[in-house]
């Protein structure tokens, strides 16, 4: 099972910015535990990060063409705003999981809404990092 795993803007600076809501753990240490879970469970995790919405488009666009699994996708901010992501994924037959650290339900009101969840087979929230562990468990036992 191929899977991309995409991380959009600010989560580069996972570690340092905001702590007290996302933790200590850094994008890599992430991107170690996902992979090295993968491994057991017999999967392949291409995990990508970017501060670009278009970018982020072209690599849901990507995991189509190139026949990717499953997506587990961590929009940040572009959950809240982005239309663009919402038509790409709901352009693709591949499965995404939406995935957040905090739970965007306690936030701020603005937090509330996501405009990708309607087209994801599931939204993770408030979990830490170990969503992202949950959306790769699901897509390989399914």
């Amino acid at each position: 099972m191929k899977i991309m795993c995409l991380n959009g803007p600010n989560l580069n600076r996972l570690g340092k910015r905001e702590p007290e809501i996302y933790g200590s753990e850094t994008l890599q240490d992430v991107e170690n535990k996902l992979v090295a879970l993968a491994e057991t469970l017999g999967a392949t995790v291409d995990f990508r990060q970017s501060n670009h919405e278009g970018e982020l488009v072209d690599w849901i666009h990507e995991a189509e063409d190139a026949a990717f699994d499953a997506i587990i996708i961590n929009p940040a901010a572009y959950t809240h705003t982005s239309v663009a992501l919402r038509d790409a994924l709901g352009g693709i037959s591949v499965p995404a999981i939406e995935v957040h650290i905090s739970n965007i339900h306690k936030r701020e009101a603005f937090r509330h809404h996501s405009y990708l969840a309607p087209v994801c087979v599931g939204q993770i929230c408030g979990l830490g990092t170990t969503g992202y562990e949950m959306a790769l468990r699901y897509f390989t036992q399914r």
